[in-house]
């Protein structure tokens, strides 16, 4: 049982030092996000005009006790370079740094490696965020939680259907306390539907020694691996170097969260506000939706002016090109330099940097990628999904296919072709229909 040192309460909400850390992870992670991550990586990909991390800098930056973001991953630092330096004209007040680990350390054996330099500054508290989460991000919601309950952790939570839960990490707990009493990622039967969003607010006096304990565990546990056959009982007592580096992989969301559900100061916080996963490049669409949404909410003077042919809510970046009679919305977002022709309609769609969609094409339900071009009259679309679904895959004739249609970098669509719920790698011309495939 994890013992923590008695804290005094704090007044107030935003009273106590408080850091932020960004887990962004890698390069060998984000597979599922391609084709779109083979050329920016998933944490930079553009969401409703700005990059998917940027929208978590947004949020921490109303946090009145943030002293600094962490961002922990194993990209190469020139990945991160220039956003850096944007976000340090954005957020003044926000001192952002970048840690890479060597190898990819898992949600918590990152957070570990840093410590040091995570706890420097001697911080009370650091919330901790998944990139690639696309929510309102209740911060000081949760602070407020956390000081009300002097706890030791507040996860952010939220209700899904019970089909959907076991695909997520499961949290029961007592409905009037508010206390997590069990927690189990990826549970094989149905024990909530309240799951885990993917953002934390820890106390340093109770996360550090948990994980340490979760990495004495591996280490202290007998290193036999299990062979099928008996011809290989010699090599069986010792693992290899590979199992080795498994050791130092600690996840949060398997090794760590279910421990702290003994500790009796765990709590979560159960957003009633949209949320939702960015794994696939498909859910980038939604994701897409549900912040363009938040931001006609809050009023933001970024998004198009309603009119007869732009249906809000949309953003256009100021160097895009799109014509009068081009119609838009609701839900779109276009990119630096984009061209949308005379009589285009796009809807529900991403249209990315230097793109083009000539003349009375349609584009439905799709990313379309950088420099990629729409014929005249092309129709490219994908399937819509029911809000509520958090799977991006349909199944059409007995196969599951993508449900949004994806053009990677440079791709052509032919006039007159029309593209349905496929995925499209760099670089393919298309000159005849295609339905349902993965062309590569």
């Amino acid at each position: 049982m994890l013992q923590v040192p008695h804290r005094e309460k704090a007044n107030g909400a935003g009273s106590k030092d408080t850091k932020a850390v960004i887990l962004v992870g890698g390069p060998s992670r984000g597979t599922r996000f391609r084709p779109l991550s083979l050329d920016v990586p998933k944490p930079l990909f553009d969401v409703a005009g700005h990059p998917i991390i940027w929208h978590c800098l947004t949020a921490i930056a109303k946090v009145p006790s943030i002293q600094e973001v962490c961002m922990i991953g194993y990209y190469d630092e020139s990945v991160f370079k220039d956003f850096i330096k944007e976000a340090a004209t954005e957020f003044p007040n926000l001192p952002i740094k970048y840690f890479r680990e060597y190898q990819a350390l898992g949600t918590a054996g990152g957070l570990y490696h840093f410590r040091d330099a995570v706890l420097k500054g001697r911080p009370e508290r650091i919330f901790v965020l998944n990139s690639d989460v696309c929510c309102s991000f209740p911060l000081n919601e949760m602070a407020k939680l956390f000081d009300d309950k002097d706890a030791e952790a507040v996860i952010l939570g939220t209700r899904v259907s019970q089909e959907a839960a076991t695909n997520f990490g499961c949290i029961v707990s007592d409905q009037h306390s508010r206390r997590v009493l069990h927690y189990v990622e990826k549970p094989e039967s149905q024990i909530s539907n309240l799951i885990n969003c993917g953002v934390y607010l820890f106390s340093v006096d109770a996360i550090f020694p948990s994980i340490r304990s979760a990495i004495k565990r591996r280490t202290d546990r007998p290193r036999l691996v299990s062979y099928p056959s008996s011809e290989n009982l010699e090599s069986s007592f010792m693992a290899d170097d590979d199992e080795e580096r498994k050791n130092e992989v600690i996840r949060l969301e398997q090794d760590i969260l279910s421990d702290l559900a003994d500790s009796k100061q765990f709590f979560v916080h159960e957003t009633k506000d949209f949320w939702r996963q960015i794994k696939t490049a498909g859910s980038a669409v939604p994701a897409n939706a549900l912040y363009l949404q938040q931001a006609q909410q809050s009023g933001s003077k970024e998004l198009a002016k309603p009119s007869p042919n732009i249906i809000s809510p949309v953003f256009v970046h100021p160097s895009a090109q799109v014509d009068p009679t081009a119609k838009l919305g609701p839900n779109v977002s276009i990119g630096p330099r984009a061209v949308i022709s005379a009589g285009a309609r796009v809807k529900e769609s991403i249209v990315l940097e230097d793109a083009e969609i000539k003349h009375d094409a349609c584009v439905l339900y799709s990313i379309v990628g950088w420099n990629s071009r729409v014929g005249a009259w092309a129709r490219v679309e994908g399937t819509p999904t029911p809000v509520t679904s958090h799977s991006t895959s349909v199944v059409k004739n007995g196969v599951k296919v993508q449900s949004i249609t994806i053009l990677g970098k440079e791709c052509g669509v032919g006039d007159e072709i029309r593209v349905q719920n496929c995925v499209c790698l760099p670089y393919k011309e298309l000159k005849r229909d295609v339905a349902n495939e993965v062309i590569m």
